[in-house]
């Protein structure tokens, strides 16, 4: 039996032809242009935040994106170019189509449930650097990083309500160029003036430094965990059916964006290895210390808030886009299946699914308000997160499972682009994804003297709960009754 979703059939019958072509004309519509998607996916990717903590390996940090991008990073990009050309709905229908469809409500989920914990340590940062720029005291203080948190998401709540993508990627575009794009070319820009001034680079730039010092399993977990710099490339492909022509422009968005995101990642972390020895980058002050450092050699410390309210310009676009992918995709599974009750699957009038939102929101809230006042939350909270993240990384799993099978079992289906070698880049992908979700169980140097093994049960119990228990509970509990049509609000 065929099943199907608001854009037609998904599974058993043939997609009408403009299914993963572009979508139908209509009058009057506005679309979002292909390099807007691609900031947007930037945005969701890419920052300025790790370049203090890659700093410190200097040249070795082109390495230690490079292996990564080319095991991780391309394969997505790539096999996430290809669905999207011909399925419309992101990873929920790719999954759906190449797997299952309870699987492809699977992919939703544990893609939305990286943002359970993802949100609060965003915006915690955002909290943090504000109060560089107002009053570095205030950067230790719980409430104003929870007043902050709260503030903040309930904001980007009502902005999403109110304009829905087209807002989203607005607000996305101009923060990536911003508050990462311009501040850090002004880094780099200032590392080369440096370096052309006749100074010394801090940290040495011969072929001998290319790969990092061999530290046994740190450095493979030091490697691996870097593939998770990487996650989100697909999560906007949720948004094709917002392009013009879908099957071209995804694609070349997608490329456009694998670009900036290399160039963001590797080239700030060098221009700070230049200026600053990496004995002096402040991993805890994070990336303030080094812009504040590296223009400090230039007389521009005035510049050190203006970056920094940049920085948080950037941190909320990244926020937005994170905002509205996941929990748009999971509202489509829903409707399309009956998984989750009505009442999560209404929208206003401008598309935004506002009770996933709302509800999302309160978890938030209370997050927040622990972190304020329970000093051990904030302290075990980076376990949450290794949780979260491994359960995203099942995501690629299911990904790159559904396009070999799709590549089989629709060869004909029409696609705008088809990826080169697909089954070695699936299986590349999976691998390394698989690689990523290992590394987790290695109990990293935060968990102290506690024992290994009740480090491996907590990420193992985490991940099965929140990645398959939740998910298969959700799966038995549907009901024809709540599928609804793609215009019920």
């Amino acid at each position: 039996m065929a099943t199907h979703d608001a854009d037609g059939p998904v599974t058993g019958t043939p997609p009408p032809p403009d299914v993963g072509t572009a979508p139908a004309r209509t009058t009057g519509r506005s679309y979002v242009t292909w390099t807007a998607l691609a900031l947007m996916t930037v945005s969701s990717v890419a920052s300025l935040r790790p370049a203090p903590t890659m700093g410190v390996y200097g040249l070795a940090a082109v390495f230690l994106y490079v292996l990564p991008a080319i095991v991780f990073l391309v394969p997505t990009a790539l096999v996430s170019a290809e669905l999207a050309s011909g399925w419309s709905g992101g990873v929920y229908r790719w999954v759906t189509e190449g797997i299952s469809p309870n699987m492809g409500f699977a992919a939703a989920w544990h893609q939305f449930a990286m943002t359970i914990f993802y949100y609060p340590t965003l915006l915690s940062f955002v909290a943090a650097t504000l109060a560089y720029v107002i009053n570095p005291d205030l950067a230790s203080s719980g409430v104003f990083t929870a007043v902050v948190i709260i503030a903040v998401y309930w904001l980007g709540v009502l902005l999403a309500m109110r304009g829905g993508i087209g807002v989203i990627a607005k607000l996305a575009s101009s923060g990536v160029l911003i508050g990462t794009l311009i501040p850090g070319a002004l880094l780099v820009g200032l590392g080369i003036i440096y370096l052309l001034q006749g100074n010394p680079s801090a940290a040495p730039m011969t072929t001998g430094s290319l790969l990092p010092e061999w530290a046994g399993i740190a450095s493979i977990v030091l490697i691996v965990s870097n593939f998770g710099a990487y996650s989100g490339m697909e999560m906007n492909a949720v948004h094709v059916n917002e392009l013009e022509k879908p099957s071209t422009q995804f694609p070349k968005a997608m490329f456009l964006a694998v670009a900036l995101v290399l160039v963001v990642l590797i080239l700030p972390p060098l221009a700070i290895s230049w200026v600053v020895p990496a004995q002096d980058i402040s991993l805890t002050a994070g990336v303030m210390q080094a812009f504040e450092a590296v223009f400090a050699h230039f007389g521009l410390q005035w510049l050190v808030p203006v970056v920094g309210l940049a920085i948080v310009v950037a941190s909320l676009a990244g926020f937005m886009t994170w905002l509205s992918g996941p929990s748009r995709s999971l509202l489509l599974v829903a409707r399309s299946g009956g998984y989750l009750p009505p009442y999560f699957q209404r929208t206003n009038a401008a598309g935004v699914q506002v009770n996933i939102l709302v509800v999302q929101g309160w978890v938030t809230t209370g997050l927040a308000l622990l972190f304020a006042f329970v000093p051990a939350v904030s302290n075990a909270y980076w376990i949450f997160m290794t949780i979260t993240t491994s359960v995203y990384l099942l995501v690629y799993l299911w990904l790159f499972i559904a396009a070999y099978r799709l590549r089989k079992l629709q060869p004909n289906h029409p696609r705008g682009y088809r990826a080169p070698a697909l089954p070695l880049l699936c299986a590349v992908g999976f691998t390394a994804s698989i690689a990523a979700i290992g590394i987790s169980f290695v109990p990293p140097s935060q968990f102290g003297g506690g024992s290994p093994f009740m480090f491996v049960g907590i990420v193992g119990g985490g991940i099965l709960v929140l990645g398959l228990i939740i998910p298969w509970v959700l799966v038995l509990m549907r009901k024809p009754s709540w599928k609804l049509p793609e215009a019920s609000s």
